[in-house]
């Protein structure tokens, strides 16, 4: 079957606030069709800009209209959430299905979804929908009319594409309709056009008289655009602090209102899932700081200081997630490699639809990883601050990760499984003398974290240290860095390490800071200290 168009118009009831309308239809509705790109490959929101109500579009090109017709599709609506039916139950909703006819489109046109937010909010699109008479070629007719309609649009400057599509063979038994969807750049010069579309068409007299009717001629701007993984705080932010928090049926996703926070999934290329956490400045346009965790650690070793930042520097969005290998992985399991990882967080990124960071920050294995993304996205970040890492592996570091994944895989005399054995010595490695003896509270905290982890997700995730070797490439770096490092880890052995390679960063090399009475995980042990350290970089 052809592909074509869901077009979905509202208009939500007086009595339903606008925020809770948006706060729905961004983080829990347009992300759920979005995560089934066999069927959408985007979905858009458009606001009226003529004044007309609906007020609210919402458009998702469909690969195959076969599609709405499977239970893949279906199930979406069956299986409404309390929360959806609830508030879907407050707005006016019409939905249409278009099959696909023709479409002509600018040299310059770019799909809206590879497009920036700020590129793509207020493309303009015009629609224009007639309905053929029940005349002898009235379709034929109106169609021939909408190809000369495009042609004349198309001479605009600001013209981007337009598409004919009609009445989709789904809706069976219902008379046929022709929809022209026209769009523009917001800089455009449409005019009065926008106003008068179809009249300005030569030969509209005729078709009007003898072959069809225009039943709707709308302008609207384009607001939003979804990806797969809802990122709304704005809206969120906006709900009143009494709005119940929201869960998932299957609890992947999660928000909270005081403060807001949305908790959910993006799935990589190889359909691993991928958990985050994003929260801070809900602003839709403020930066965004990224933090890539340690080996055997879950997004939650950044608490301490994340709370730190977000009193200090309010003005920062802040997006956390779990490393491949936290969890279980895609089958059939593969090695990861740092390739592999800066991969992982480049279809983070591009599921939340964030084009740029201003700082990835990674500790460990996370240090790695950064320094991995900036030699190889330079364009997706403005810094980053990577801590208590190696530019490149040994022979002896392999042999280590190999003898620590046969005490995962060892199950105790006492029954309980070996990472719990395992959990017990990485801490006490990791972490400075001090902490051990001082915070006992840090060392269970991070020993429950590790023994907590996936054993096999460690066993393939951990081969992502054992054999790589950024130096060589370290040199052509575009992206200014600032390296940290506990004053304890490794005894004092990576501080020397990285001392040795700072140098070979970029042009200038990079500062290292060194973070007192702090061993492998400084942000852990020593936030306060770690914040002296970043807080002028940042």
């Amino acid at each position: 079957m052809a592909p074509g168009i869901l077009y979905v118009t509202m208009q939500p009831r007086p009595g339903l606030p606008i925020e809770q309308f948006h706060e729905w239809y961004n983080n829990e509705h347009g992300p759920t069709r979005l995560r089934l790109p066999q069927i959408f490959s985007n979905g858009l929101r458009y606001r009226a800009a003529d004044g007309k109500d609906p007020e609210f579009l919402a458009a998702y090109d469909v690969t195959s209209m076969s599609h709405l017709e499977t239970k893949t599709y279906t199930s979406l609506r069956e299986n409404r959430s309390p929360r959806e039916a609830e508030t879907i139950g407050q707005v006016e909703v019409k939905r249409y299905f278009w099959d696909l006819v023709s479409t002509k489109q600018s040299p310059l046109f770019i799909p809206i979804e590879k497009l920036a937010d700020d590129e793509a909010e207020g493309i303009v699109l015009l629609a224009v929908e007639l309905k053929p008479k029940d005349t002898a070629n009235a379709e034929a007719e109106t169609t021939k009319w909408c190809e000369a309609h495009v042609d004349m649009l198309s001479k605009v400057p600001g013209w981007l594409r337009s598409r004919i599509l009609k009445t989709s063979s789904l809706e069976t038994g219902a008379p046929v309709s022709l929809i022209v969807l026209h769009e523009f750049a917001k800089g455009n010069e449409l005019g009065d056009v926008a106003n008068e579309a179809a009249a300005r068409t030569p030969g509209w007299e005729d078709v009007q008289a003898k072959f069809a009717t225009l039943t709707s001629q709308r302008r609207y701007s384009l607001f939003y655009v979804f990806g797969p993984a809802p990122r709304d705080l704005y809206n969120l932010s906006r709900l009143a602090p009494s709005t119940p928090a929201f869960k998932s049926a299957d609890s992947t996703t999660m928000t909270a209102t005081t403060p807001p926070v949305i908790t959910s999934y993006a799935t990589a290329r190889d359909g691993l899932t991928i958990p985050y956490r994003l929260e801070g400045n809900p602003d839709p346009k403020a930066p965004t700081i990224a933090f890539c965790n340690s080996l055997l650690t879950s997004l939650h070793m950044w608490d301490r200081f994340v709370a730190i930042l977000t009193a200090q520097r309010p003005q920062y969005r802040i997006l956390r997630y779990d490393f491949r290998g936290r969890a279980a992985i895609p089958s059939p399991p593969a090695p990861a490699t740092l390739e592999i990882l800066a991969d992982d967080l480049r279809d983070l990124l591009a599921a939340l639809r964030i084009a740029k960071l201003d700082t990835l920050v990674g500790v460990s294995m996370g240090g790695a990883t950064t320094l991995r993304f900036a030699l190889t996205y330079p364009d997706k970040l403005a810094r980053f601050v990577a801590a208590d890492f190696n530019a490149a592996s040994s022979p002896a570091n392999t042999d280590a990760w190999k003898q620590r994944i046969a005490v995962t895989e060892t199950t105790l005399e006492d029954g309980s499984p070996g990472i719990r054995k395992l959990a017990g010595q990485t801490v006490a490695r990791w972490f400075h003398p001090k902490t051990m003896g001082a915070k006992p509270d840090a060392v269970r905290w991070i020993e429950d974290m590790v023994a907590a982890n996936d054993v096999q997700g460690f066993r393939y995730g951990c081969q992502a240290l054992w054999d790589y070797d950024m130096k060589p490439q370290m040199g052509a770096c575009r992206v200014p860095g600032l390296l940290v490092v506990g004053e304890g880890d490794g005894k004092g052995a990576l501080v020397r390490a990285m001392d040795g390679f700072r140098g070979l960063l970029g042009e200038g090399g990079a500062e290292l800071a060194v973070v007192p009475e702090a061993g492998h995980l400084p942000m852990c042990e020593n936030p306060e200290g770690f914040w002296e350290a970043v807080e002028r970089f940042l």
